[in-house]
């Protein structure tokens, strides 16, 4: 294995801070201190109750691609290690900071710079929220198909960085499916295009696809070029209860050996059903154990509907067709309703395996339960075979709540090794972060590893951009 990435030897952040209020006036910097404490952290590494009194890094509002290209710069003159961050949803530590880093976070860059329904494109800032290019998109009977579940405040940028996925991932693919060209600062200072407008384009490697998912370790994206299509003419959502977790786990393949090929495929176990229905007294498991919640879109609707329904009973599930206004809500407490009371720790996860190896790692969760004294469940984007469990403990009464026992990341990990066993992998589209690496380095040859280093080596030689993330 190389040696990991030197960092430039520093002259500090206060002569950074200081060089920018002289060089730099038009960019609003907040030094750290207390009110910066939110840009340490994400959405996974954030405290569950609290962190007052300590002081965050230093955080740049940079409002064009130039003053990116000015804070880098700055900071490489420094030797002082940047964070690039969107909105802070990430679920794997991307966007953790120290005291001593910059964050250059890119939520004033928010243009959608143009749409283009002609060329089927939308050219877009990295801090445009996902919902809002969809909202901007609908009047003009088009949409953007990433859809992670942190649609409304995620960035065009965050999912950028770390591949998001989403729920129709299943039929229009994870972002890098969607993303043509990017205009990314180096580490350096410079400002590169690449990729293409065109929807096909050969030349040179696809340097693309390595930013994708990247995690902010190679550049910063300022611009993406992004494909657009055509509102579906129509959408259904048809719902498949099963008598048990088994069953419905089971009742994927009936739709992968159909002719029939949802937008969504989203699995339910038992046990999300009963924690949606605590949180929202939803009724769920009063229809089954599990649900196959599906939407289907596109022409010959009624058709599809027919050949999935068969498929699906014939398989042991009882289907039905749901309203308009029974659809919107099932498809709200899927993205939000399977909420953790005070009451439980609890670890979330992310993991891929292949689609006909999902009912083999839900089978497992019993004797993962059994090992640790911990509860398992699971949601899945069951098209694509992306499972997101949570290992939840209760909290005996006097214990620290902010105490999380070992033994939850433990049967965490025994979970991930479960996926690698079957042909899957650490994660499905959370990224690695700080919380994924070990596990990471456990998925790939270390040959590989070497070349992944060689990679960042040669794009920032200082290991200045997002350093210990990722790799």
């Amino acid at each position: 294995m190389s040696a990991p990435t030197a960092i430039a030897p520093s002259t500090g952040l206060s002569a950074l801070l200081d060089d920018v209020r002289a060089e730099a006036p038009g960019i609003e910097v907040r030094p750290p201190s207390a009110e910066t404490t939110a840009f340490a952290y994400d959405a996974a590494t954030a405290p569950r109750h609290g962190a007052a009194g300590l002081d965050g890094p230093a955080v740049a509002f940079p409002a064009s691609a130039e003053q990116v290209q000015q804070l880098v710069r700055l900071a490489a003159r420094h030797g002082v290690s940047v964070v690039p961050r969107g909105a802070g949803t990430g679920l794997s530590g991307g966007a953790s900071a120290h005291a001593d880093q910059l964050v250059i976070t890119t939520e004033r860059l928010n243009r959608i710079v143009e749409v283009s329904p002609a060329d089927e494109v939308a050219v877009v800032e990295p801090g445009v929220l996902n919902a809002a290019l969809n909202d901007h998109l609908a009047p003009l009977g088009l949409f953007y198909a990433p859809d992670p579940a942190s649609w409304r405040i995620s960035t065009i940028g965050g999912n950028i960085a770390t591949n998001a996925g989403g729920l129709r991932c299943a039929k229009y693919g994870v972002t890098r499916e969607s993303v043509l060209a990017l205009d990314v600062v180096l580490a350096d200072g410079s400002l590169v295009s690449i990729g293409h407008r065109s929807i096909k384009g050969v030349t040179g490697l696809d340097l693309v696809s390595l930013f994708v998912g990247s995690e902010g370790v190679l550049g910063i994206v300022v611009r993406a070029t992004v494909r657009i299509r055509p509102l579906p003419v129509a959408r259904r959502t048809v719902t498949a209860f099963f008598d048990s977790t088994a069953a419905g786990a089971a009742g994927i393949g009936a739709i992968t050996a159909s002719r029939v090929r949802p937008s969504v495929i989203e699995f339910l176990d038992e046990p999300t059903l009963d924690a949606i229905d605590a949180a929202n007294a939803s009724g769920l498991r009063a229809r089954g154990a599990s649900l196959l919640l599906i939407e289907l879109d596109g022409f010959g609707i009624d058709e599809q509907t027919a050949e999935l329904t068969i498929a699906l009973e014939a398989a042991g599930a009882r289907v039905e067709t749901e309203g308009d206004a029974d659809a919107q809500l099932l498809w709200e407490l899927r993205r939000a309703g399977r909420r953790l009371g005070e009451g439980s720790w609890f670890v979330a996860g992310d993991i891929a395996v292949p689609k006909s190896r999902i009912a083999e790692v839900f089978a497992g969760f019993p004797e993962i339960e059994a090992r640790y004294g911990v509860a398992v469940s699971a949601v899945s984007h069951a098209g694509d075979g992306n499972l997101h469990p949570v290992i939840t403990l209760p909290i005996p009464a006097g214990a620290d709540p902010s105490a999380v026992p070992r033994v939850l990341h433990d049967a965490a990990d025994d979970l991930v090794r479960a996926a690698l066993a079957v042909g899957g992998t650490v994660s499905g589209e959370h990224g690695i972060g700080t919380v994924k690496r070990e596990l990471a380095a456990e998925e790939l040859a270390e040959r590989v590893r070497v070349a992944q280093l060689a990679i960042k080596n040669a794009l920032d030689p200082a290991g200045l951009f997002n350093p210990g993330k990722a790799l």
